[in-house]
């Protein structure tokens, strides 16, 4: 069948028969005794020997969304096809640097990378780390503040955000992180405006390490020919920290 699929919303169905044989009824699974008042952590006894379960599979399904063409959209296609021109299709991907040492300064500058026009970034994501590079013994994926107050991505000589972040963590000033955070989501994955668009709670998003999203999707596309310079200026309130190392994760646009 000449069928046109969307494989990011198939699922599988699966239908069959659970049973659970004796155990509950019979008192196998029983409440760990406890003090009034205090919450039940556990059971105990939950895979007695007598609670056999069991589970029968009736029938599974791969459901796959798909659309028909009519007859002259699919002569259009097959034509197009027969010719050999070369389609071109546009999608998001994304790249990672890393600066492995930083220097102990707490003014710092990062040129990137030179991108075409074709693959210039829509979204950047910066976020800094100490001495958890190449180290099994700790957690990489926590990030730290390193008492960061400003941060620009420049493309050429187009910088975002436009004002200053006045970053001061001492001091609880980084609710403009958060939101930058927060309005990535809903913009990047098209969610309705009702949708506060976190993942992450704050005081989370500050365990985990503050990331700084630079939304640059907003570009002028009248030059297609000239490159784009990638470069991020930050600056901190105090000197970083020895073995400190910055991440950059750039999502960019890619046509093959």
């Amino acid at each position: 069948q000449d069928l046109y699929t969307l494989l990011c919303e198939s699922y599988l169905y699966i239908k069959g028969t659970f049973s659970v044989d004796g155990a509950a009824a019979e008192g196998d699974a029983q409440a760990a005794p406890v003090e009034p008042g205090e919450p039940q952590t556990h059971l105990v006894n939950n895979c007695g020997p007598s609670c056999l379960t069991s589970f029968d599979l009736h029938k599974v399904q791969w459901r796959m969304p798909h659309v028909y063409l009519n007859e002259i959209n699919k002569l259009r296609l097959l034509r197009t096809l027969e010719s050999g021109r070369f389609l071109s299709m546009a999608f998001h991907s994304w790249d990672l640097y890393e600066f492995p040492l930083l220097q102990s300064t707490t003014a710092h500058s990062w040129a990137i990378k030179a991108a075409t026009q074709l693959e210039k970034p829509r979204y950047v994501i910066f976020a800094l780390q100490i001495g958890r590079r190449n180290a099994a013994t700790k957690d990489a994926s926590l990030f730290d503040a390193c008492d960061l107050s400003n941060v620009k991505l420049f493309l050429n000589s187009t910088f975002y955000p436009y004002d200053d972040m006045h970053l001061d963590f001492a001091k609880n000033r980084y609710a403009i992180l958060y939101d930058m955070y927060a309005r990535f989501r809903r913009a990047y994955y098209a969610l309705d405006r009702d949708d506060d668009g976190a993942v992450l709670m704050m005081n989370k998003f500050l365990h985990c390490g503050p990331l700084v999203v630079l939304d640059c999707a907003r570009q002028n596309e009248t030059v297609k020919s000239a490159t784009v310079d990638v470069r991020i200026e930050f600056d901190c309130r105090r000197n970083v920290p020895p073995e400190t190392t910055a991440y950059c994760l750039i999502l960019h646009d890619r046509v093959v």
